[in-house]
């Protein structure tokens, strides 16, 4: 889900390298001088780049929601642009093998109170995931988007401790059935 160029720079290993660790890991537990070894970059390199942990996990945030909204958006694309679109693009995230969950409210329980920006950005990648579900409803459904992006949420979370995605997808279909039949 990580875009990359065909020479990445060192910035961009940098990323890559605290992306991978920080989502599989925790970012508590991924220490810089992990980062730095698995960048394959210098000390003095990496700290030109990035002065602080905080600073990378910024970055880390910011460049993870550009490619997970770009995957998501061409996923609902994928699958007919429609509010029924919505489990099967997520299905193609949450059965992927090392799927752990949502980057941002990961981050968010982790740092929230030590890193209060962390909050501002994922609050910005919920609406604009909200944004993504709105432009695949009908324009009578449009107030549906906030439930709708919620219940992604929830199954996002139900997948991350369930074995299989399978019951999350299944409670999400129900539920955004309800919401456009006017059951919910």
């Amino acid at each position: 889900m990580i875009a990359t160029s065909p020479m990445p720079t060192a910035r961009e290993r940098i990323l890559r390298a605290a992306h991978d660790l920080f989502y599989q890991d925790g970012i508590r537990a991924t220490g810089v001088d992990r980062v730095i070894a698995e960048s394959g970059v210098a000390k003095l390199t990496f700290y030109r780049h990035f002065p602080s942990k905080n600073d990378l996990v910024l970055a880390y945030l910011e460049h993870r929601h550009l490619n997970w909204m770009a995957w998501f958006e061409a996923a609902l694309a994928r699958h007919g642009q429609s509010p029924q679109a919505i489990g099967p693009a997520l299905s193609e995230w949450l059965r992927e093998p090392g799927y752990r969950g949502c980057a941002f409210l990961n981050t968010v329980s982790e740092l929230a109170g030590a890193l209060p920006e962390v909050t501002e950005i994922t609050r910005r990648h919920k609406a604009d995931m909200s944004a993504a579900i709105a432009a695949v409803l009908p324009p009578e459904h449009q107030h549906l988007a906030s439930a709708m992006a919620l219940a992604v949420d929830g199954a996002i979370v139900r997948a991350q401790f369930d074995r299989s995605a399978h019951a999350a997808l299944q409670g999400l279909d129900l539920i955004v059935r309800s919401l456009l039949s006017g059951a919910g």
